[in-house]
Order: C-alpha cells, then structure tokens, then sequence
C-alpha cells in the first residue's frame, strides 16, 4: 500500500483523479442489488498529503458539474471525498406527479376522496356528538326482565332521533307500542326519556322523539345514490352499550336484496359492508369520510365476519317523508313477483323459448299472485313489462317509484308477451298489509 501511495505522490493530478473515480464506481457497483430501502454511501479516504493537491481540480469539477439533487448535502467530513451517495432503487417517472393530497397523476386538481390520515377521525368527529345510546326495558305486564339496547343519531334540533325499530318496538307484540318510552343517553352524560313517534317494522326505521331545554348536537343526511363498492365508511353506535364506538371498513355492495338475505315480504336493498359491527349497533349511523349520515346500521350475519348492513338513507328520507305526510309508511302493492331483465338473461330467455318477446330491456313478470291488483288487471306469467303509468321501464326500482305512495290510483301499463304480442294493461294499485 505504501508502494501505490508513493507512485501517487509522483502522478499528475489527472491521473488522481482518475483513480479515485475508478475506485468509487468500483464500490458503488457493490450496492447496486441491495434492498431497495437502504442507502449507500460510498467514499474514498485521501491522505492529507495529497488533499492540497487535489482540491482544486475537484472544486473545478464540482462547478463544471454541479452536484444532482439525489447526492447527499450533508458536509463533507476532513480527509474524505464524498463521491457516491444515493437511495438504490428506481427512481419515480417524471409524468407521475403527487401533490399534498395524495393525488397521482397528470391532475393537479386536490382528490377530494382520498383517505388521509384524519379523515376517519374527523368524519366521526362531525357525527359523533349526536349518536345517542338507547334503551327499553323488556317484560311481561309490567315485569321487567330485561333491556333492549340500541343506538340512534340526533338528526333534529327539536329532539329527532333517527333510530332502528326493532330496538324500540317488539315485533312479537310482547314489548311496548308505538308511543313506548325509550331511555336516551347522550355522550355528552345528559340522559333524557324519549318517546316513539313513529316506527316501519318493514324497513326497520322508527323516529324517537326527546325534549331539552339546551341546544342538541345533530348530524346531518348524506346521500347513498353515488356510493359504490370500495368506498370507505364508518359506523357509529354504541355496543354492548359501550358509547363512543366506532369502526370503519368500505361498502361491499349497494344493492344488496332482502331475497339475497333469505327475507320474506316487501322487497328492499341494503347497504353491505364490512365494518363490525355487535348487538347495540343497530339503529347507529354509517356515515361517508365526509362525516355526512349515509345508512341506518341494521343487522349482521351471526356466522361469518364483514357482512354487516345498512338501510341506505335515501330510502330513509322517503320513509321519513311518509311519517309526515301520514303518520305511517303508505306502499302500493300490485301482487307481482318481478325480475329486472339485462342482455344476458334475454339471451338465456331466448334460447329456452323462441317464442320470447324481442326486447333489449324491461322487467319480467314470472308469477302473479291470485286475486291480486295484477291478477284482476290482466297480468301472466311471462309478461314482460315495458312502460309504466306512461314511462319506460328498466328495473322493479322504477317501478316503485313511478308507484310512490298512490294507492287506488289506475296505471296504464305496457307489456310484451310470446311472439311480440303488445297488450295494454291498467292496474288498480293497493296498500300493502303489514303480513304481506
């Protein structure tokens, strides 16, 4: 070693220069395969003989070739020439570009839906004053025997609390009526006893009413129209009576039918999600990373993990329209079992029955019930439904809502039978009993 130094003292200062060079790239070679999270740093000591001899050419080549950015700032130490310092790994492309707020790509404009770090914070922040714990005492004439509990969410200054109505009203009749006490405690401690105003044993949505003399924190109705799988979203309650809980996860499906579900009677859809959720959740809110109410937690699957479901708060906005304008929730029954209809099924149709009607969309009638509105209008089997009271139709969804809550009221309806038949129906709508 003492023999190379000395013939380095002799060299011209070029030829330092290109040794060391070579000693550097030399070991840098070294960490190109190391992980891709560590960093190397390579340097060449030189004897303080002959750093005199070499600063100035360096510091030549320093302002020839300015420093990248990628190559360490950090002073250099007395002796040693930092002449390779970088992260391994390939660097970002230059067309992706990220902003503060988590964005990738060519749009600078901020993502409004992305998850950040507070964003679940703050969404149940927002709501989290206004879910309140509920409780009813259970019993035979007048022996109580037990509580049941649930959750609610204050969405009124003047006291309304949106709720569950399996948590306040006993679907067997054994507990309580309609305008039953419920015991209210807010997280705040104060505690108040409400009254059921209104309750839908079908949808599982019932109004509890609370007086304070003090302002009430409320939490606010979102939408569920535009909510699609993957979406993140929290839920609210407080089970086990445990206040203050919360849990997210993201929307599994936004559609999902009570007949998926193995639920008899009205047809309706349900939020599913994956968030936990335990016995004194029901009646709590889902709400959005925008802390905005968008499902009225209802029930989970006993046997599995992450199936958990919500009313969506669109149809909880119509429910609670109804307990205004009457008191109770009006539904027209027709006494069809329908079947939405898409370009794969037509093919199947097709296939098994040349005789199907030539349609791209509509609904299928597949049984009618006897001595019902649709029975007594006209309807078969095998009808497929085209128009509606005047309107195209696609889906059963439609339907009920061209439907709304006229009852008694004649609908001209358009359907297509076997072979292109075109035939003209009115029906007479009626209100749904609650066994049906």
């Amino acid at each position: 070693m003492s023999i190379f130094l000395r013939k380095l003292s002799v060299s011209n200062r070029n030829s330092l220069l290109r040794i060391i060079a070579i000693a550097s790239a030399g070991s840098g070679l070294l960490y190109a395969n190391r992980n891709s999270n560590s960093r190397a740093n390579v340097a060449v000591k030189v004897p303080v003989a002959l750093q005199e001899s070499l600063s100035l050419p360096w510091r030549i080549t320093q302002y020839i070739f300015p420093c990248p950015s990628l190559l360490s700032s950090d002073q250099w130490q007395p002796g040693m020439l930092p002449l390779f310092s970088s992260r391994v790994g390939s660097a970002p492309s230059s067309d992706i570009k990220k902003d503060n707020s988590g964005a990738v790509g060519g749009d600078p404009k901020p993502c409004c839906n992305c998850l950040g770090r507070d964003t679940i914070a703050n969404a149940a922040a927002r709501v989290g004053p206004a879910v309140v714990n509920l409780s009813v005492p259970q019993g035979f004439y007048g022996i109580t025997n037990g509580k049941s509990i649930g959750s609610g969410t204050i969405i009124d200054q003047d006291g309304t609390i949106l709720t569950c109505a399996h948590v306040v009203i006993d679907f067997q009749g054994m507990r309580g009526s309609v305008k039953g006490k419920v015991d209210v405690t807010l997280q705040d401690g104060r505690t108040f006893e409400g009254t059921v105003v209104n309750a839908d044993l079908h949808s599982d949505i019932a109004i509890v009413k609370i007086h304070s003399k003090t302002p009430l924190p409320t939490a606010t109705l979102g939408s569920s129209s535009k909510l699609r799988p993957g979406d993140w979203v929290v839920a609210m309650g407080c089970p086990l009576s445990l206040q203050n809980t919360i849990t997210a996860g993201i929307v599994s499906c936004v559609d999902r039918k009570s007949s998926d579900l193995g639920l008899g009677g009205i047809r309706r859809e349900y939020l599913q999600t994956d968030c936990a959720i335990n016995a004194g959740n029901s009646g709590g809110p889902l709400v959005n990373v925008d802390g905005e109410i968008i499902g009225v937690n209802i029930m989970k699957v006993l046997a599995a993990d992450g199936l958990s479901f919500a009313v969506p708060v669109d149809s909880v906005f119509k429910i609670i329209q109804h307990f205004k304008k009457s008191g109770r929730v009006v539904r027209p029954w027709l006494g069809l079992k329908m079947v939405d209809l898409n370009e794969m099924i037509i093919a199947q149709l097709k296939e098994r029955d040349n005789t199907f009607p030539n349609v791209n969309k509509g609904v299928l009638v597949p049984m009618v019930t006897p001595g019902s509105p649709a029975d007594c209008a006209g309807f078969r089997p095998g009808d497929v439904v085209i128009e509606f009271d005047g309107k195209p139709v696609e889906s059963i969804k439609e339907i009920i809502e061209i439907m709304g809550d006229r009852v008694g009221v004649p609908m001209i309806v358009a359907v297509k039978r076997a072979k292109d038949n075109l035939v003209t129906l009115t029906v007479i709508p009626e209100e749904s009993k609650s066994d049906m």
